[in-house]
């Protein structure tokens, strides 16, 4: 703990140590902690509770025992408690960022900006609360009356990522408690204490005890496992990988839940001839260096077109020989730590391979030896098909580029995945982005930009990136049943 500054030292001091059930803080079953630890040092920075299965029964039993009351909770209490939330969320907006930093790694600057994002999701369903609504009318034969209604789903459970760990978490439990459903969330065991944190601010914003439950545990399986199996539970959301998520959805349709599962991300980023290379290069230093290349969203494969490929990958890679690497709270750093050591030896391996197969290696390309999990920023160019780092998800700083000569090539590369969550697309031809919306299979697109996430916008995939949709006016139905009931007329 040496190294971590007295202002730190102070935030993870007023962090609870415990798992949050029935609205209080209390120990896991026979004591159990496990410790977080800062990936830029490798440095124990808490020592927390440590669930165990019959916690997170604990923790549904919670939830199961405040459903009724808060789905009979007026929309607008419910909306002021999560607008209360937001403020909060505010106040105490660089204790966040500057936690994200701790435990994640990433700079605090990007910090702030998951800050400001996660938080609209609090904002954005506060007002989508007090917007739930069903319709009335006759029946086409004229002899009843319909009425279409909206109901919460029910007790959910939500696992969440490390790599956002504020917005992961409120894009989930604020849909959830405007709809009027109760809680437990599992936080990810290598950075939960975001969500802790977060979990207080819901506390003092009001939220009845029991709404939200939280069970971190470093057994995650065996936590999870026996609450989704649990008949009482009514809805499933999961973000992480394509491999655990199709685990879930098994377990998951013993009960027949509600899933939403946002997956795997194999982005392409389509450079065309046409395109304005200053857009495409600053498009790409954000799609794929923001959080230090680990999010699911991230540009995993740039397809260039031939004519324009080495002008780009010159001047990306320029960019990313000037990128700061260091711990995320020091001024100036642009690139921190990757999570853990196996993202260290996974960001290698593709590397290694790409270059073996005949790939040039423009920019960085090693581990940095030292504490701290850090990967240099990297270009390589010339990706040959076959390679690993086309088929599979980097998760890490590395800019891989392969070239096409025409659309048809260039569609057909970028729809050679069996993922589905993001694609990019850059050309000045407007016609042609518009045939880009129609031919690319991903369930989100930017034209000419490199970031699309926004609380208003639907955010989700096809094919194997996932079920479901969390944010804009189609994230609140992801927790409501509709029920349809007929008057009749005599």
């Amino acid at each position: 703990m040496s190294t971590i500054a007295p202002n730190e030292h102070a935030l993870l001091d007023s962090i609870p140590t415990g798992l949050f059930i029935g609205g209080e803080w209390v120990e896991a079953e026979g004591g159990r902690t496990f410790d977080v630890h800062d990936p830029a040092t490798n440095a124990v920075i808490r020592s927390i509770a440590d669930a165990t299965p019959a916690d997170g029964i604990r923790a549904l039993d919670a939830a199961v025992a405040a459903q009724e009351g808060w789905a009979l909770t007026p929309a607008r209490e419910r909306s002021n408690i999560l607008r209360r939330a937001f403020d909060l969320v505010q106040a105490h907006k660089e204790d966040l960022a500057l936690l994200m930093t701790l435990e994640m790694g990433k700079p605090l600057a990007e910090a702030r900006g998951e800050v400001v994002y996660g938080g609209e999701f609090l904002r954005w369903f506060s007002e989508e609360a007090v917007r739930i609504s069903g319709r009335y009318g006759s029946n086409p034969e004229g002899t009843g009356q319909m009425i279409v209604s909206q109901r919460p789903v029910g007790p959910s459970f939500f696992i969440t990522p490390w790599n956002f760990p504020f917005a992961m978490a409120t894009r989930k439990i604020a849909p959830a408690l405007a709809a009027g459903c109760t809680v437990v969330i599992k936080p990810p065991a290598l950075t939960p204490l975001t969500t802790i944190f977060f979990t207080k601010l819901l506390q003092e914003a009001g939220l009845p005890k029991g709404v939200v439950n939280v069970v971190q545990t470093s057994t995650s399986s065996k936590v999870s496992a026996p609450i989704i199996a649990d008949p009482r539970l009514r809805k499933l959301s999961f973000t992480g990988s394509t491999e655990v998520g199709r685990k879930l959805i098994a377990q998951a349709a013993e009960g027949v839940l509600r899933v939403s599962m946002e997956l795997g991300g194999n982005a392409p980023f389509v450079v065309f001839e046409d395109a304005d290379l200053d857009k495409a290069v600053d498009g790409a230093m954000a799609a794929k260096f923001r959080n230090i290349g680990q999010a699911c969203t991230a540009a995993n494969r740039f397809i260039v077109h031939a004519s324009v490929a080495a002008e780009f990958a010159d001047r990306v890679s320029e960019r990313v020989k000037a990128m700061t690497i260091g711990r995320g709270t020091e001024d100036g750093v642009t690139i921190g730590p990757l999570i853990d050591a196996d993202a260290v030896a996974k960001a290698s391996a593709l590397v290694d391979d790409a270059v073996k197969r005949g790939a040039r290696l423009l920019a960085g390309g090693y581990a940095i030896e030292g504490e701290g999990t850090f990967f240099q920023p990297t270009v390589i160019t010339d990706v040959v098909a076959g390679s690993d780092i086309l088929r599979e998800e980097i998760f890490g700083p590395v800019l891989a580029i392969a070239t096409f000569e025409t659309e048809e090539e260039g569609v057909r590369l970028a729809n050679d995945t069996e993922y589905g969550l993001v694609s990019y697309v850059f050309t000045e031809d407007l016609a042609r982005g518009h045939r880009m919306i129609d031919a690319l299979e991903t369930g989100m697109m930017g034209l000419n930009v490199g970031v699309v996430s926004n609380a208003a916008a639907p955010f989700g995939g096809v094919k194997q990136s996932g079920i479901g949709r969390e944010g804009g006016a189609e994230g609140i139905h992801e927790y409501l049943s509709t029920k349809y009931t007929l008057i009749p007329n005599s």
